[in-house]
């Protein structure tokens, strides 16, 4: 009888532990998880806390046998009354994606999610497709500048939610490229260059958009509002009606303080045809000059992905024509114009 009794204790204790565990791993589970997505898609994955969760962020693991992890170890975390949502976020690669299994560590126990697999769908290509995937995507702002006497480099500011913005590219320009990109979970922020000829007065294209699975138009115009001259003859800034008629202005000025300074003998006309002076003078001061390396890499756009367009053959003192971030706008010769990366100047 003593023997039966604990059997059935034994029993009773096993089964209370096996709720236990039951219970446990009945507090996480899988929220959200796409069934299907596109090549470099970005798509998220959220893990959902029942009951009265701890607000402390419990450990997640991924099984780092797989090849497949999330873009960042730390997910989005959104806490809504008992409730918590884990967001993590991965990139669609050619292929089905097996999320591979995830360990959870928390207060409460230790246990694990079984893989998930994410279909992988096609998507029809448009000749005015940039490659990006988004939930949303706008143009921020854009500038123009001259690139040489026939093209504009134009600059996009582009901000974009669960978005491959990284592989973003467009036909039908002479060079393009990625820069300052910042990714904050499913925002993210960059600079896109691209080169196309001064005759083009608009670019548009098409992003997929993922919430509407449709493509989705986008447009800018192509303003030039800050001209730069290109030849080797004049590399000052073009002077149009408006620059000529402040010089005259400005020379009418300096001339008439100081016939009234003679005539007055009053130092106050004195201070005004001086400044009139020192601003004219601003007007007239060339571009400066600085020393190219020898075997310096001439870059088609100030970008880390940019062609090289040339070599530097013999070290060169030539006009400073721009600037932007790390790199120097410069001419090497006449009617080629590029960047050059700062570690490139001379140091004397």
């Amino acid at each position: 009888m003593a023997s039966l009794r604990s059997f059935w204790l034994l029993c009773g204790l096993f089964l209370l532990t096996f709720t236990t565990i039951l219970s446990a791993q009945s507090e996480y589970k899988y929220s959200y998880v796409p069934k299907k997505v596109y090549e470099n898609q970005l798509f998220s994955v959220t893990v959902i806390c029942l009951s009265e969760c701890s607000k402390e962020v419990p450990q997640f693991t991924f099984d780092t046998i797989s090849n497949i992890q999330p873009l960042s170890d730390e997910p989005l975390v959104i806490h809504n009354g008992d409730d918590s949502f884990y967001t993590f976020y991965f990139k669609a690669s050619r292929v089905d994606m097996r999320i591979p299994r995830l360990f959870i560590n928390s207060e409460n126990a230790d246990l694990s999610l079984d893989p998930q697999t994410v279909s992988l769908g096609s998507l029809k290509i448009r000749d005015d497709f940039c490659g990006v995937l988004a939930a949303d995507m706008k143009i921020r702002n854009s500038q123009v500048s001259n690139y040489d006497e026939k093209n504009h480099l134009v600059t996009l500011s582009i901000e974009a939610f669960e978005s491959n913005l990284e592989d973003m590219y467009l036909n039908n320009v002479l060079e393009s490229g990625i820069e300052h990109l910042k990714r904050n979970n499913a925002k993210v922020e960059s600079e896109f260059y691209f080169v196309l000829p001064d005759s083009v007065k608009e670019i548009k294209f098409t992003y997929f958009n993922t919430i509407k699975k449709q493509y989705v138009y986008l447009k800018t115009h192509i303003e030039l509002t800050n001209t730069m001259v290109v030849t080797q003859s004049d590399l000052n800034p073009k002077e149009d009606s408006f620059e000529l008629l402040k010089k005259y202005t400005l020379m009418f000025l300096l001339g008439f303080f100081s016939l009234m300074f003679l005539i007055k003998r009053d130092f106050f006309y004195l201070v005004l045809a001086a400044i009139s002076l020192i601003t004219l003078l601003t007007l007239y001061i060339p571009h400066k000059k600085i020393c190219i390396k020898q075997g310096a890499p001439l870059f088609i756009l100030p970008t880390e992905t940019s062609t090289m367009s040339t070599k530097i053959d013999n070290e060169l003192n030539t006009m400073l024509l721009g600037e932007h971030g790390d790199y120097k706008k410069v001419e090497y010769q006449e009617g080629v114009i590029g960047w050059i990366k700062n570690e490139d100047i001379c140091e004397n």
